[in-house]
């Protein structure tokens, strides 16, 4: 099977983003100290860019940012987006020609302990990116990360589209999708000149990601300790795929909206439908790459309300954006163990970054 999977996979021919486009760039960066922007800091650099980022110093120990040095590679701000006049100012310094919008309080159950911070990051911060980025003559397009959780999610099991209802039962899923509202008003407003788009993406995993309450982690600081890893909700389905492909998704989003802004507006970034597996699933495939350790799954649901269940249709960006997804879901969990592996065996954080970037882009191939 793996060898039928390996022949296929190498008959597709992939969208990358395009060194030739990226390299020497002017790129605004929120939210670059997070997992997802560290990873996208270093894609950035991989591919020549310049790279300017803005957001809060590192919120866990240990973290990406921090163990990959990626300050040493990109002009790095400490900053919060919730403050418009330092915001403003960095965004007249750096005079960006792409806006990449990643920074924001992302975890669900957060939202629940803090729904204050959860809106006034994620919405009110959206709005200080607009309006700051309103008036820079520089930028051409911007990305404006949100969520696969925008959705009023009925859990029919239906896969969503970019044109369904949004909804959102819990603070996190409510504020991003407010900020889907507050996007498209100002793309009609202000920035009709702008290829303007939100990426709604599904559940993200990677090495590097080192917050509480998300389910690799949790299983690697668990099974590290010889401790038993608990899983409150071990049937819920999600759309995981790894770092590296929603992050070259924003890329080409923003390559193409650079000459195209009619390509502007939301699209979803997703795996494979028969990549949408349960949390128990990704839990046994996950403790098979790491070699070790013992698991616990609930018997009964526990804590406030998350989605059960949730796909999405990404048959918008395959046809607009020729984006399609390129490591199955077994390759993304081996990727991703192997990673924390490796880190846990002293391994250096950036090289094995950087491995599996040069790794992912290397499946494309030209017509």
């Amino acid at each position: 099977m793996a060898e039928w999977e390996s022949t296929v996979e190498m008959l597709v021919n992939y969208v990358n983003p395009d060194p030739n486009f990226w390299r020497g760039r002017r790129v605004a960066l929120t939210g670059h100290t997070g997992f997802k922007g560290s990873w996208m800091a270093l894609l950035l650099t991989q591919l020549g860019a310049q790279v300017y980022g803005y957001a809060l110093a590192p919120a866990t120990t240990p973290n990406l940012f921090s163990d990959a040095k990626v300050a040493e590679l990109i002009d790095s701000q400490i900053g919060d987006v919730r403050d418009l006049a330092a915001l403003s100012a960095w965004m007249e310094r750096v005079q960006p020609e792409i806006v990449l919008h990643f920074a924001a309080q992302a975890l669900v159950r957060q939202s629940y302990l803090d729904p204050v911070d959860t809106m006034t990051s994620n919405f009110l911060g959206t709005l200080h990116v607009l309006e700051a980025a309103r008036t820079q003559a520089s930028i051409r397009s911007m990305v404006i990360v949100t969520t696969d959780k925008v959705y009023r999610n009925n859990e029919s099991g239906q896969a969503y589209r970019e044109t369904d209802h949004l909804g959102g039962h819990d603070p996190y899923s409510a504020s991003k999708a407010a900020c889907e509202i507050l996007v498209s008003s100002y793309k009609l407003s202000f920035l009709q000149h702008l290829g303007v788009a939100t990426a709604r993406a599904g559940n993200v995993i990677g090495g590097g990601d080192w917050a509480a309450d998300r389910l690799l982690p949790d299983a690697v600081r668990a099974w590290k300790e010889s401790q038993t890893l608990e899983i409150r909700r071990p049937d819920s389905i999600r759309p995981w795929q790894h770092v590296l492909e929603p992050l070259c998704s924003y890329l080409v989003l923003a390559q193409k909206m650079f000459s195209n802004v009619e390509l502007g507006q939301a699209y979803n970034f997703g795996p494979n439908l028969t990549d949408a597996v349960s949390v128990r699933d990704v839990i046994e495939l996950a403790q098979g790459v790491f070699g070790a350790g013992t698991t616990q799954f609930a018997e009964q649901v526990a804590g406030p309300h998350e989605a059960g269940l949730l796909h999405l249709d990404t048959s918008l960006a395959q046809e607009k954006l020729g984006i399609r997804p390129r490591w199955p879901l077994a390759t993304a969990i081996e990727k991703t163990m192997g990673w924390y592996k490796a880190y846990l065996e002293k391994a250096d954080a950036r090289r094995l970054c950087v491995t599996d970037i040069q790794a992912y882009l290397a499946l494309a191939r030209s017509d």
